[in-house]
């Protein structure tokens, strides 16, 4: 006997050669319980398994991915529990770092920061065997204080490499185009292995000091045709850059872009090198075609060779790390100054009035520091 039956709105007529025959359902109810009730599966979501100090030491040193990411945000975090134990993970991971060529990349808006640097650590990876880490610092939503650019979603080529890691952060207001712990995110991706890092900022102008001061060469971007409104800005970076390159030199550009160069390489001869025994170069590149890429990076290489030959390079690392030594004290002091409980009872009110004009700013200081008793 046919156990099938035909949808109510079939043929009269219609036989087995008609296409919708439905078979009948389990007699009980849904699935074959007779009460009618529906079996939900409840699902719980898997737990992250808590790490202790020497996981993050042992998973960052045998190349775990994971377990630098989590070190990465663990260095982030704001608690105070997290901060301790990233400073311990930091300083034992210490005698691993330093081999890497630490190169920062800044520029005005829309030179095509990200997409130089996809196309440059492609190449690196690719056809030199390089290990590259990119910490790409985005600007923060005034809102959420996150990220609002997400780096890592433009570099997609370079992110498929087994070789690179990207690691965007947000810079949460911080000056100097740098996000406040970009210093401790680099020492764990050398640590990790990485013997490239390219420090992308968020590219604000003469703020950019803060690159100059953790990376070995500093590279400054450019678009042909920004006219005289962009000179302070030009002037600014460019007193601290080894090299200035002009991107987007293809197609009907490219001509403008070595007449951009030769004006940049011009201004560049009138300016003091802020690297000893190095005099910064202009280039052009075109992140799109490749052309330029090969030799940009072959200025970086030279550039590594002499100042390593004449000491001036480990010189700079020494001095970066005193200098950041006193950044974080100048940070230290001024959270605790403002964690203070005398300073918090009248801050607030201080600055209102200081916004009202009721109250000068330096008295308003003044005020704040006698209240202040460590």
């Amino acid at each position: 006997m046919d156990k099938t039956r035909k949808p109510e709105w079939t043929p009269h007529d219609a036989g087995h050669e008609f296409a919708s025959f439905v078979m009948k359902g389990v007699e009980g109810g849904h699935d074959g319980n007779p009460d009618n009730t529906v079996v939900r599966v409840a699902t719980v979501p898997k737990k992250k398994r808590v790490l202790e100090f020497g996981d993050y030491i042992e998973g960052i040193l045998s190349g775990n991915r994971t377990i630098l990411s989590r070190a990465i945000t663990m260095v982030e975090s704001v608690h105070p529990e997290h901060q301790d134990l990233a400073h311990r993970i930091v300083q034992e991971l210490l005698p691993h770092t330093g081999k890497s060529l630490r190169v920062g990349i800044t520029g005005v808006p829309g030179a095509g920061k990200s997409t130089t640097i996809e196309t440059l650590g492609c190449h690196l990876v690719r056809n030199l065997g390089a290990k590259v880490a990119v910490l790409a610092v985005d600007p923060s939503s005034t809102i959420t204080r996150g990220s609002i650019l997400g780096d890592k979603t433009r570099m997609e080529e370079l992110s498929r490499e087994q070789n690179a890691y990207i690691r965007p952060s947000p810079s949460s207001g911080t000056l100097g185009g740098v996000a406040r712990k970009t210093r401790e995110t680099l020492l764990l991706c050398e640590a990790f292995g990485f013997d490239t890092i390219l420090v992308e900022t968020v590219g604000v102008g003469q703020s950019e000091t803060s690159v100059r001061r953790m990376t070995d060469f500093f590279m400054l971007l450019q678009i042909a045709g920004g006219g005289d409104e962009l000179q302070g800005i030009k002037k600014g970076v460019m007193e601290l850059s080894d090299c200035v390159v002009v991107n987007k030199a293809d197609g009907d550009n490219l001509a403008r872009a070595n007449m951009a160069r030769a004006d940049f390489e011009r201004a560049l001869h009138y300016l003091q090198p802020v690297t000893e025994g190095w005099t910064p170069v202009a280039l052009t590149s075109s992140a799109y075609t490749g052309v330029g890429i090969p030799e940009l990076w072959d200025t970086v290489l030279a550039f590594a060779d002499k100042t390593k030959k004449s000491g001036f390079f480990d010189r700079r690392r020494a001095e970066q790390n005193v200098g950041w030594m006193q950044d974080l004290v100048e940070e230290l002091l001024r959270d605790r100054f403002l964690s203070h409980p005398g300073i918090r009872e009248r801050y607030d009110a201080l600055q209102n009035q200081v916004s009202a004009g009721i109250h000068s700013p330096t008295l308003a200081a003044l005020e704040l520091m006698r209240s202040f008793k460590v």
